[in-house]
């Protein structure tokens, strides 16, 4: 199923730990809209920006699948409202920051370790955070703003 010109449902359903595990992971229509909301209003305008493709490395999770991955459980993964995603030959930072210039209706950009970027779209008038996230002690830690990591 087509979501946008440049991104298919298949891409956002994938996920290895669900294979192996036996994890359902399938969206309902609900989710799929919010799939097709994002693509179009987020990630294909940002494909189209940079002028390279985008590739998804998280798409929609399954509440069971966010729970074997240790995901927050208020991840808007689970809603398809997100997607973790890298930008062949682009810094993950730049992305961030192409993202949150472009003024995309994003709830949420993350500059994730300095190995990806996670957007998430926003529904109705929600502000964007902006944040990078960074392993402090072992644990996850997120730091206001778009930094290097």
């Amino acid at each position: 199923m087509q979501l946008s010109e440049h991104f298919e449902l298949a891409e956002f359903l994938v996920s290895e730990t669900a294979a192996r595990r036996g994890i359902a992971n399938e969206p309902t229509p609900e989710v799929i809209e919010n799939l097709r909301r994002l693509c179009q209003s987020v990630l294909q305008p940002l494909r189209v920006h940079l002028k390279r493709p985008v590739v998804i490395t998280s798409g929609y999770r399954s509440p069971a699948l966010n729970r074997a991955i240790g995901g927050s459980p208020t991840s808007h993964h689970m809603q398809g409202r997100a997607a973790d995603l890298i930008v062949p030959g682009m810094k993950p930072l730049l992305v961030c920051q192409a993202a949150h210039q472009l003024k995309l209706p994003c709830v949420q950009i993350i500059h994730e370790f300095g190995r990806w970027t996670h957007l998430a779209v926003a529904i109705s008038n929600e502000r964007t955070q902006l944040l990078t996230a960074k392993l402090a002690q072992g644990k996850t830690i997120y730091e206001a703003g778009l930094v290097h990591v």
